[in-house]
């Protein structure tokens, strides 16, 4: 994909929490705040989210265990997604106030990422139980 660095990849495994720490403005920065502007994600209008929906909490945590075993986000979620959002999970360019809100808050607090290394977070909604992925933010 165009602009992808391969730096940003390495920076934070799939699932950590803790990558930055506090405040970040060490001499030390990481390298993944070079994409987010300084370690604060810039405010965004609009995302482009992909999620793997599941009923039961046992079936989502089989998906994240082949999520943390290296297996690519769109894949996991053809699998494991029960949802209609079977193009790899896409659901596309959602604005603000289009999702859950439980959904949405997590999404727009989450970095983007790539399906071949995500950056993935894991909420739970009246639908079920959801891992989501940010690929893009505007």
């Amino acid at each position: 994909m165009a602009g992808s660095k391969k730096t940003n990849d390495k920076t934070a495994k799939a699932g950590d929490k803790g990558t930055k720490s506090k405040g970040g403005s060490s001499s030390k920065e990481d390298k993944s705040a070079d994409a987010s502007g300084g370690g604060k994600l810039k405010p965004a209008t609009s995302i482009n989210v992909r999620h793997i929906l599941c009923e039961k909490h046992s079936k989502k945590e089989e998906a994240l265990t082949k999520l943390r075993d290296g297996a690519k986000f769109d894949d996991i979620a053809r699998e494991f997604s029960e949802d209609k959002a079977r193009q790899g999970g896409s659901l596309g360019w959602k604005i603000r106030g289009a999702l859950d809100a439980a959904f949405e808050k997590a999404a727009y607090d989450l970095e983007p990422s790539t399906t071949g290394n995500p950056k993935y977070v894991e909420v739970k909604t009246g639908h079920g139980y959801h891992i989501i992925m940010v690929e893009g933010r505007k």
